[in-house]
């Protein structure tokens, strides 16, 4: 009897207990759709210390603008997702995260790319973070980062929005697909240049026997007619030879551009990473970071990067070159600065050039 007694009581304790679980469910569910949202407010986590692409104010503007409906709303019939996805499909932001929370505030948390540097080169005005991925400047932007200016050939559009590899990937897997298009136009070449080739061989072995009772004169009428005949066909089927092979031969160059694209875009976009790796390097130097005021990157005649340095001290550029040996240019370079320049005068060359092999070549 009391074990009886005691299950009972438990069953009717956890009766209880879901019982209260439940109206409390309830109950919240009935004062969250009676809640409404009180305010907005909006915290963009600042990720780097140089300055800001997006405030708080911009971010209510979208909102604005958009007319999702957010101060007034009930809370439930917010459309979070649709919030953040407004200010996702801006490329410097990172992430975009929106919630509502007990009280009816809409908090909305938003983290900005950090870029590494700015492109203003041949049209372009974009950000590139140190993983490769760009963005158009917004306006009204202020961030302190390298400037990239000059006639550098990018390997992106100038409008582009993304990762670059990413880009330059799509671009690879099209220029593959042209090259089999142009494998696959030469087909009908081939089966040509195959039938040919069968006729000029059923064309060899064509031949007259002289009959029991023929004449000589007879046979050797029907032998002149056969060769002038094969003659003929002859030069026809060489010339459909050389057609052949002429068409076959200028898909083949066609598909020899498209590979060359091919490698000049990998080479393009390596630059490009080489850039991104450079910047790094000086931005994580304190005396180059101070030093360096602007880089000047062109695109040589063979398609190469490179690069010039204008410094803070001075009023000359710096001839640095392609991007290879790094450390041991800037080595190179500061010791000029401390040996050599103190004493003929920091004013007194409009260039120093760095990119031969243990010397520098200075010009008034």
């Amino acid at each position: 009897m009391n074990r009886l007694l005691r299950y009972f009581l438990l069953g009717l304790l956890w009766a209880a207990v879901a019982g209260y679980l439940l109206f409390a469910g309830l109950t919240a569910a009935r004062t969250r759709a009676r809640r409404t949202v009180s305010r907005l407010e909006i915290d963009v986590v600042d990720s780097t210390s140089r300055g800001y692409l997006v405030s708080a104010m911009q971010v209510r503007e979208w909102i604005g603008r958009s007319g999702i409906p957010t101060i007034g709303t009930a809370v439930d019939a917010v459309d979070l997702p649709a919030i953040e996805r407004l200010i996702a499909r801006n490329g410097f932001v990172e992430e975009a995260v929106a919630w509502a929370d007990h009280a009816g505030v809409l908090r909305i948390e938003i983290s900005q790319r950090e870029p590494l540097l700015r492109l203003l080169t041949d049209g372009t005005n974009s950000y590139a973070t140190a993983d490769g991925y760009v963005f158009a400047a917004p306006k009204a932007s202020s961030l302190y980062v390298p400037v990239v200016t000059g006639s550098y050939r990018l390997p992106f559009p100038e409008d582009y929005v993304g990762d670059v590899k990413a880009c330059m990937n799509a671009e690879l897997a099209k220029i593959e697909e042209r090259i089999a298009e142009l494998e696959r136009e030469k087909y009908p070449f081939y089966r040509r240049e195959i039938e040919n080739a069968q006729r000029l061989r059923e064309l060899r072995r064509r031949r007259i026997k002289r009959g029991w009772f023929e004449s000589v004169r007879s046979f050797e009428h029907k032998v002149a007619v056969l060769r002038e005949e094969k003659a003929i066909l002859r030069r026809q089927y060489d010339y459909e030879t050389r057609t052949v092979q002429r068409e076959i031969d200028r898909l083949g160059r066609l598909q020899e551009q498209e590979r060359e694209r091919q490698k000049k875009l990998v080479e393009n976009y390596e630059d490009f990473a080489k850039l991104l790796t450079f910047v790094e390097s000086v931005e994580n130097d304190a005396f180059w970071r101070s030093e360096v005021v602007q880089i000047i990157a062109r695109t040589t005649p063979g398609g190469a990067l490179e690069v010039d340095l204008v410094p803070r001290s001075g009023r000359h550029i710096v001839r640095f070159g392609r991007l290879e040996d790094v450390p041991r240019k800037f080595g190179k370079l500061m010791r000029f600065y401390r040996s050599g320049l103190p004493r003929i005068g920091w004013d007194e060359y409009r260039t120093i050039d760095i990119r031969y092999n243990d010397q520098v070549v200075c010009r008034k």
